[in-house]
């Protein structure tokens, strides 16, 4: 079952996801590919309620099929794996977090957008019960290590490395390894200081009235095309926008703006649209995807706003 980020709550019951099993152990997959992993690890401990995070679209289409006959009670969803460790898991309530062959973003100067850092493993501390584990497989010799020694940073680990299961030796990654090949390591890091728990409290922004979304109002100037767009940046105090691409609509008179939007605790890629209408174009977030209403989102669909305006367009509106 595929579920939006944004009809979760924050934070979440899982007795409410999973009604059918609601005293089950609750474990997360973080970046489950194509969801080879759980439907195979499943069926030793049939009793786990499974959550799974993807950032790609189409890995999450590609795994809510093969759950639909592998692991039918399975819960899936698209977000930002750290964005939703934050937000959703209680105090305490995960018993395992697996991470199968995770991006180690091997070139200098990108550390930081791996996930297996020490604000993670602080942040997962704050999300397992005692004892629970984080399961760590992966062929990446630097980033295993480094990931132990941000673990161990926290002090609140036991790390024992063994081998990896079974399942996590048939995801697509490891067999691509396997038949260079190459090996994997494994290790289990067992809670035993539990940390602290700070939710981010999205709630009274995730429902807006379809007339109350962010929106402006502009009017463009004669022939106006985006012939060509280049990647732009704006900045709040709480906030960073980078609008990515900008397309023109082949079904409506509209062009579509993809926004990469950071800000403490939440990371979204959101779509907005400008469409033409009779007198004027609408600059409005699009519901796609079901995007959690923030200042950042507000704040990328100013920026859509002023490009247009440093396009020559007349701004007769603002409402974000």
């Amino acid at each position: 079952m595929i579920v939006r980020f944004s009809e979760l709550h924050f934070p979440q019951d899982p007795a409410t996801l999973y009604p059918h099993n609601p005293a089950g152990e609750w474990h997360l997959e973080i970046g489950f590919g194509d969801g080879r992993f759980w439907a195979a690890h499943h069926t030793l401990e049939p009793q786990a309620n499974y959550l799974g995070v993807e950032i790609s679209g189409v890995s999450l289409l590609k795994a809510e099929r093969r759950a639909r006959t592998s692991a039918p009670q399975a819960v899936l969803t698209k977000a930002d794996a750290l964005s939703l460790l934050r937000a959703v898991p209680p105090e305490g309530s995960l018993s395992r977090i697996y991470i199968n062959f995770p991006d180690p973003w091997p070139k200098a100067g990108h550390l930081e957008h791996r996930l297996m850092r020490r604000v993670f493993f602080e942040t997962a501390a704050g999300r397992l019960r005692a004892g629970g584990e984080i399961w760590i497989t992966t062929d990446h010799e630097e980033y295993f290590e480094f990931a132990l020694e941000e673990a161990r940073a926290t002090g609140r680990y036991a790390i024992t490395e063994t081998e990896p299961p079974q399942a996590a030796l048939q995801t697509k990654y490891a067999l691509k390894w396997r038949d260079l090949g190459l090996g994997a390591r494994h290790a289990r890091l067992r809670l035993e200081l539990p940390g602290t728990v700070l939710h981010p409290d999205f709630r009274s922004l995730s429902q807006i009235p379809e007339d109350h979304m962010p929106h402006s109002v502009v009017q463009l100037p004669p022939a106006f095309e985006i012939s060509s767009f280049e990647k732009r940046v704006a900045r709040s105090a709480s906030a960073t926008v980078v609008l990515l691409e900008a397309f023109r609509s082949a079904s409506r008179p509209a062009w579509t703006f993809l926004a990469h939007v950071e800000e403490e605790g939440l990371t979204q890629e959101v779509l907005i649209n400008a469409t033409e209408r009779e007198q004027d174009v609408l600059v409005r977030l699009d519901r796609f995807g079901g995007p959690i209403v923030t200042p950042g989102v507000k704040r990328a669909v100013a920026a859509v706003t002023d490009y247009l305006e440093e396009r020559g367009s007349r701004v007769l509106m603002r409402a974000y």
